[in-house]
């Protein structure tokens, strides 16, 4: 009797001591016990502070509008921002470069004088009037001023549709 007590006991490693299963199934118990309790209360305290999406500033200056030619499409922040910068001549706008079909960049051909998005064929004027494919609308225009250095500042957190009108808002076209 006194073996078969002895193989159902278990030494403790630091102390020598022996313990029974019993001793070892409640102390795996209390531990498994606590390990839960422990693992909510974090998930508890996470959930307390909320996750914030910081997002990057929607303005940036474009540098200084003798930088850009008369008659040309600045391709400069197309790939940062997806912006085009149009210098005319009585001024300067800045196109969204997202097609108004389903939000693709198009690319500007210069030899062709348009805009042509590569996903589904839409075309657009170098005025960002749409001419061919599925896109519904021109593209959009973004806020462009001057900033109080005298540089272009654009802000494309703010958009004026073509269809509504906002076109003639006076901060979707800098005059020169």
């Amino acid at each position: 009797m006194e073996e078969q007590d002895n193989k159902r006991r278990i030494i403790h490693p630091a102390s020598g001591n022996l313990w029974s299963r019993r001793d070892f199934v409640h102390l795996a118990g209390w531990g498994g016990f606590l390990t839960t309790l422990g693992i909510t209360s974090l998930g508890t305290l996470r959930f307390m502070f909320p996750r914030v999406l910081f997002e990057p500033p929607t303005t940036f200056k474009a540098g200084f509008p003798d930088e850009y030619p008369m008659g040309m499409v600045s391709t400069k922040y197309i790939k940062d921002y997806r912006v085009w910068i149009i210098r005319e001549p009585n001024g300067f706008y800045a196109l969204s470069g997202k097609c108004t079909h389903l939000g693709c960049t198009p690319n500007w051909l210069d030899a062709e004088q348009k805009f042509k998005c590569p996903c589904h064929g839409s075309g657009f004027m170098k005025s960002g009037i749409n001419f061919e494919g599925p896109a519904p609308r021109p593209l959009e225009r973004v806020k462009i001023a001057l900033a109080e250095d005298g540089q272009l500042l654009i802000d494309f957190g703010k958009i004026f549709a073509f269809e509504k009108g906002q076109w003639e808002d006076p901060e979707a076209f800098l005059k020169a």
